[in-house]
């Protein structure tokens, strides 16, 4: 690398982009991309442990893993009550970012849709809010006056596919388009008439169109639908992408460094195990009435006092302990938690599914993953099948195994490992990374701008 730093980063976020569907499968398709790779370097980014967009992209842009910032998930308990979970938004992130630290270095900022980004937070130039903004009628940029230009830019601005999760796949197909469109129209008129010196924008409609339509082009999955119309549309999704990238890199010069990233992969969704139904077979979990249909857990009539574990659902399993002196009507004495918490592992490592077949479960101990665990952190983490399964933590199903999803139809789960490509336009390097995990990210923004890493972040550049 050359030992001037460049002028300027931009970093162009695909979430849930597929290592396996940029680098190999759809390589030849994708020429903008492909032309980085080629000049940069380029390869699998280890996520998070969850691999899931909140925490995944903050940890990104701290350099700090979900444990540090106290995100474990969308959801988090904010107390050890039973039902208090609080989603977790912008102010719940009080590490310092990738573009606080520019920021203090005198450099101007834009982003868009980081995830979590709403409410919008002052930054040293432009910000607009995350897919978890409510609404348009939200004040979702900074400074508010930003508002009024995008909207007279775009109209409505999208930040979602909404209601992805339906069977109403042209309706979703054509949100995407839409919202991708608004997205990078703004985004090209931001790069051309505001100041900035890092730029970075997050596109959620990857990780949508993999969720609604991964069954129609992958023929191991289990609802895999031959010759259906949407057989291409997430490939035709992702070239659509790489003209829209390739528009971006058309308004850079050479004294711009590009990062393509993702926040995690996706692969195929086998099924779900219900958590809830598994705890109860096994006699953690007692309910004072059986469900006569199928009831999301948070309004099942649990009897607390005969409970010893219950479970969320998700893309990964959470389990929380009923400990006593910690939750209100605890079962577990303290001294026995790791006792129950080893004796948890051990038999959810059994779980089969449905034809007997073992599942592979990987249990983890947050202790033991993170540097450390702020906030309330699950008791443990459990990925069913390598994450080939969901959790489902609904109950009043007949079996612990289901092939329905709670939340809606679900073609796909999230998978370990994302994509990262960094071009530098000072060095031709054109070779693969091994080994690039979520928190080198922000270590390699500072050192492409030649400033110093901070000493609390965990990772290291890659460049």
């Amino acid at each position: 690398m050359g030992s001037v730093e460049v002028k300027k980063v931009l970093v162009i976020g695909l979430d849930c982009a597929a290592p396996e569907l940029v680098f190999d499968r759809w390589a030849p398709l994708l020429p903008n991309i492909r032309r980085l790779m080629g000049a940069g370097l380029y390869g699998e980014l280890e996520s998070t442990i969850p691999p899931i967009t909140i925490p995944a992209w903050m940890s990104m842009m701290t350099s700090k893993d979900p444990g540090q910032l106290g995100l474990y998930g969308f959801r988090n308990r904010k107390d050890y009550s039973y039902d208090g979970m609080t989603l977790a938004t912008s102010l719940a992130v009080k590490e310092e970012t990738v573009w606080d630290i520019l920021s203090r270095a005198g450099k101007t900022v834009t982003l868009i849709g980081v995830p979590p980004s709403y409410p919008p937070k002052r930054v040293n130039g432009h910000l607009i809010s995350c897919f978890m903004t409510p609404d348009a009628r939200s004040e979702y940029t900074y400074p508010a006056s930003l508002k009024a230009e995008v909207e007279g830019l775009v109209g409505e601005y999208l930040f979602d596919a909404e209601g992805f999760r339906s069977d109403d796949k042209e309706r979703i197909l054509s949100q995407i388009y839409l919202m991708t469109e608004k997205r990078f129209k703004v985004a090209r008129h931001l790069m051309q008439h505001k100041p900035w010196d890092f730029f970075m924008l997050v596109e959620i409609g990857v990780d949508r169109i993999h969720h609604g339509f991964w069954k129609y082009f992958d023929e191991r999955h289990r609802k895999h639908q031959p010759g259906s119309i949407y057989a291409h549309a997430i490939r035709d999704y992702y070239i659509y992408l790489d003209g829209l990238i390739g528009d971006l890199l058309a308004m850079t010069d050479d004294q711009t460094a590009v990062l393509i990233v993702s926040d995690h992969g996706a692969k195929r969704l086998e099924g779900g195990i219900c958590i809830n139904e598994w705890l109860m077979a096994e006699g953690y979990l007692t309910l004072k009435e059986t469900p006569v249909a199928i009831t999301p857990f948070g309004k099942a009539a649990v009897e607390w006092g005969q409970t010893r574990a219950w479970g969320e659902g998700g893309y990964y399993g959470r389990l929380f302990l009923n400990v006593k002196g910690r939750e209100p009507s605890g079962t577990i004495d303290p001294s026995a938690y790791e006792t129950v918490r080893d004796e948890l592992i051990e038999r959810l490592q059994r779980i089969t599914d449905e034809n007997g077949r073992p599942l592979g479960v990987r249990v983890f101990r947050p202790q033991q993953i993170y540097a450390e665990c702020r906030g309330i952190p699950p008791d443990l983490i459990v990925y069913f099948g390598d994450l080939l399964w969901r959790s489902v933590g609904s109950v009043g199903y007949p079996s612990i195994w289901t092939f329905e999803n709670d939340t809606g139809p679900d073609d796909a789960n999230h998978a370990q490992h994302g994509i990262v490509i960094v071009h530098d336009p000072r060095a031709t390097l054109g070779r693969k990374v091994e080994g690039a995990r979520i928190v080198d990210i922000a270590p390699t923004i500072l050192t492409l701008f030649g400033l110093p890493i901070a000493r609390d972040m965990q990772g290291s550049s890659i460049v």
